[in-house]
Parts: structure tokens; sequence; C-alpha cells
């Protein structure tokens, strides 16, 4: 019976905390380049239970194997990528397959797939509440004029005619480059580590992303691969399991009272 105990609790405790993991989903789900999060349970401490005499004790016979504590093994990301939202703000970029976005923070560079940016008020390029964009050169990228465009590589040009052509001019104006977006890749995302903001922290060193960039697209932000239907639906069944052993908890309780006040007596 008091194996009960530690099964019925441990479940709730796991229960819990995966409904701390659903939740957290939920609320990013329109979150620009989110990434998912699945919690994986195991067991603990498994044991072998065996059949013996009433008498003899040698030669125990091996039914089967027990677990009295169920745990959460770890958190995976899901690094499916999302559908694209076409936004036609100018501040707006999303990763045409895989890679990352490079940011400069107090804590040092980090890593996301957020790609809805602002301009800071010196004019810098930045994710909010995160920092500044790291261009190719790995320095922050300054925009000095809105009326820039950006290719398929990442590269942000501003079109500008020369002070001394009249209006009517025929010269074709210059393209000054502010800069190029850097996008990295990493070989292993297991050793990626998510931090809050949709950032991402790994102490490998960054990479191209593949042989070929992958495609910018401008306008354009990724959204989150988080599936409401998916996460309504474990957050339901996570709930069941957890009122579940809370009722048969309760019962146990009761069971444990009445052998201590009624059985005891005689």
């Amino acid at each position: 019976m008091y194996q009960g105990f530690y099964n019925l609790t441990s479940g709730m405790l796991t229960q819990s905390r995966n409904l701390n993991v659903i939740s957290n989903n939920m609320v990013n789900v329109q979150t620009s380049g989110y990434k998912r999060d699945t919690m994986v349970t195991s067991t603990f401490q498994e044991e072998m239970l065996y059949r013996t005499g009433r008498h003899n004790k040698g030669n125990p016979t091996p039914l089967s194997v027990t677990s009295k504590i169920k745990t959460a093994s770890r958190t995976y990301v899901d690094y499916d990528q999302g559908s694209f939202e076409q936004t036609d703000g100018i501040y707006d970029f999303a990763i045409g397959g895989s890679g990352f976005f490079c940011i400069q923070t107090p804590a040092g560079e980090r890593y996301t797939r957020n790609g809805s940016f602002a301009v800071d008020e010196e004019g810098y390029l930045t994710l909010p509440e995160a920092g500044r964009v790291l261009s190719e050169d790995g320095q922050p990228i300054r925009i000095d004029d809105e009326n820039f465009s950006v290719d398929a590589g990442g590269n942000i040009t501003v079109r500008e005619r020369q002070t001394d052509s009249g209006e009517d001019s025929q010269e074709e104006p210059q393209l000054r480059q502010l800069g190029t977006i850097r996008v990295v890749d990493f070989a292993d995302y297991e050793q990626l580590h998510k931090e809050d903001n949709g950032l991402f922290s790994t102490a490998q060193a960054p990479a191209a992303a593949q042989e070929e960039r992958p495609q910018l697209i401008w306008k354009s932000v990724e959204k989150s691969n988080v599936d409401m239907v998916d996460e309504m639906t474990a957050m339901m069944t996570s709930q069941r399991a957890l009122q579940s052993a809370a009722q048969v908890l309760k019962m146990y309780d009761q069971i444990m009272s009445k052998s201590v006040t009624d059985i005891g007596r005689l």
C-alpha cells in the first residue's frame, strides 16, 4: 500500500511540471520564432519482484520489474520550422531553412529565430528587450535611412542619388550597403540552452549556416511552431491524470486512517 503513495505523489508532481511546460507553449503561440517544448518522463529506481515460498525462501522466482516513482526526465525543444506570416514591416525578417540570427546582449552573444526587429534610439537594428542584431563582420547594424531594401542574402542596401545631380538626371543612383544580417547554425542542437525572450546560448562555436546560406525573407516573420489543438489535448490529458491521482491518493489516506482508528482497536 505504501508503494501507492510514491506512485501517486510522483505522478502528481510530474503532471504539474508537464502542465507548466504546456502552459508556456500556449502563452507563446503568437511569439515569432518560438520553438515548442516537450517534457519527457521516465521511471526511477526500478526493482525486480520475486515470488518465494511461505516457508522455503530459497530459489525465488522473478516475476516482473516495477518502479515506485515517475519523474520528469528532461525537456526537449522542437526546432521544426514554423510557417511564415507576411507583415509588410520593414524591420521584420524570417529565415527560410536552418540557422539563427545573432544578437548582441549584455550577457554575450545569443541566437534566435525571432526576426521581429525594431530600431533603438541610436538607430541600430535591435531585437526588443534583448539586444542589437549583428552583421557578418560581428558589428551592430545601424539603419540611418528607412528607404532601404533587403535581398535574400540578408544584404541591406540604400539607393541614394548624387547630391549634385538634378531631379531629371539619368544617372543611376548609388547603392550604399548598411550591412549584412548574420545567420549562423550549429552542429549539435542538443547543446543549445533555451533562455528567455526566445534566445538560445551555447558553448559551441557557431559556423556559417550550411554550405549554402539560407534564404532571408524580408517583411515576414516565422510564426511559432506550437499547435494549439495538440497543446489543448495534452493539457486535458495531463489535467485528468493529475485529478485521478489526487482522487486515488485521497482514498489511500482514508484507508490508512481507517486502519489506524478502527482496525487498531481490535
